[in-house]
């Protein structure tokens, strides 16, 4: 399997005046796959926008934000094409912000105008998708949008611990039979030098090794991942390499 995630050059400029939109924060994870194949997405086209989002959410991201606008379609494009790769069986992480979990159909907040992941999951339609959520926050947004839908699991991951924050994870995973897609709000603002002061590097891997595990015997080897939150950028990439290295 070809070493491979989703990033565009664009994703450096600082769009806004919020910690995921930082200067350095990207340099920070991309500087560590230096033997990764990158692949650059497109924007997403309005219309996928418009699978979560309400019209007039949309024209009040585009009205408000300038600059933001076209960066958040691009992110949203870079969760579309990691659903496409993982509905070809090919695990994919997507580099991407603005981040989306707190993006509701008619709302957003959080540093998220639109939601990536909600985005790409109903863009590839799979009927028994599981939606798994790391970051330090609970993903309303995610929450928000499938709540009356039947085929679509959202869980957030809690723990007091590092080690009671894996086995509730585990222990939820082994309640979940025959997914047909799984998809991962990969936030890792719960490290033990980001603000959730929780989670080791080496317990990232842990997680993606305990994704990766689940999907091979639990479900269709469709999986992808995109990044939410993780705000000290001295740790953030090396978090992320040993979630890929776990996911992949």
């Amino acid at each position: 399997m070809k070493k491979q995630l989703i990033f565009h050059e664009k994703f450096y400029n600082e769009y806004t005046f919020d910690p995921a939109a930082k200067l350095g924060r990207m340099e920070s994870i991309i500087k560590e796959f230096s033997d990764f194949e990158i692949i650059t997405p497109s924007p997403a086209l309005e219309e996928k926008i418009l699978l979560v989002h309400t019209e007039d959410h949309l024209v009040r991201v585009r009205n408000e934000l300038d600059e933001a606008y076209s960066i958040a379609l691009l992110a949203a494009g870079g969760a579309i094409l990691a659903a496409d790769y993982a509905i070809e069986h090919q695990p994919m992480f997507a580099v991407i912000r603005p981040p989306g979990h707190h993006a509701s159909p008619d709302g957003y907040w959080g540093f998220c105008f639109f939601n990536n992941l909600a985005i790409a999951v109903r863009h590839a339609a799979l009927k028994n998708t599981l939606i798994i959520d790391f970051d330090l926050h609970f993903g309303d947004g995610s929450s928000n949008t499938f709540v009356n839908d039947s085929e679509i699991t959202y869980y957030s991951c809690e723990g007091a611990t590092s080690e009671s924050f894996i086995t509730n994870m585990e222990h939820f995973l082994s309640q979940q039979k025959n997914v047909d897609l799984l998809a991962v709000s990969a936030g890792f603002d719960r490290h033990i030098d980001d603000w959730g002061g929780l989670l080791s590097t080496e317990d990232y891997f842990t997680i993606g090794k305990i994704l990766k595990a689940f999907d091979e015997k639990n479900g269709a080897n469709r999986r992808f991942a995109c990044l939410e939150g993780g705000y000290n950028h001295n740790v953030l990439g090396k978090n992320v390499r040993s979630f890929i290295d776990g996911f992949y």
